[in-house]
This record gives C-alpha cells, sequence and structure tokens, in this order.
C-alpha cells in the first residue's frame, strides 16, 4: 500500500487578478464613454438592477464589473461623496 494515499495532498490554486472597485470603475467608465454612452446613468442602471446590459462589452467593461460587489462599488460611491462633500462643511 502506497503511504501517500494516506497523507493530505494541498493544491494550490492560480489566483485571478484581483482589480480594486476604483480600478473597475474607472475601466468601466472610460469604455461606456468611448461607446458615447452617458457613464453615470449606465453604472447606476446597473448598480440599482443587477442587469450587467447596462455595461458595455467593449474593453471587457461588462465582465469587470461584475467580478465586483455591487455592493462593494455602492460603498465606494458613497464613503468617496462623504469625504468630499459632507466632511467639508
Amino acid at each position: 500500500m502506497n503511504k501517500n494515499l494516506h497523507d493530505t495532498q494541498f493544491f494550490q490554486t492560480v489566483q485571478e487578478n484581483k482589480m480594486d472597485v476604483d480600478q473597475v470603475l474607472d475601466l468601466v467608465y472610460t469604455a461606456l464613454s468611448e461607446k458615447g454612452y452617458n457613464p453615470v446613468n449606465q453604472i447606476v442602471g446597473y448598480v440599482m438592477s443587477g442587469d450587467p446590459t447596462y455595461i458595455t462589452s467593449h474593453k471587457n467593461a461588462r465582465s469587470l464589473i461584475m467580478k465586483v460587489e455591487r455592493d462593494d462599488i455602492l460603498e465606494l460611491l458613497l464613503s468617496y461623496y462623504i469625504r468630499h462633500k459632507i466632511d467639508r462643511h
């Protein structure tokens, strides 16, 4: 009997390059602008509905935005707004 069959085996997975939410939004915004869409309206539509068709597939933007959680997008945008608008007063 081969003793290796009783040993714990470890597998290492290759992890995809994980992008920050702000990097994804920057790339998606650029892709939407290049295709002539209103990026703010399209991103809001996606965040509110979860429907990825709001985002163009140009420059792989649709695939990129689906790799981040919509909650994380909303949290980033809201925290940015609070830091730059509300905390100034």
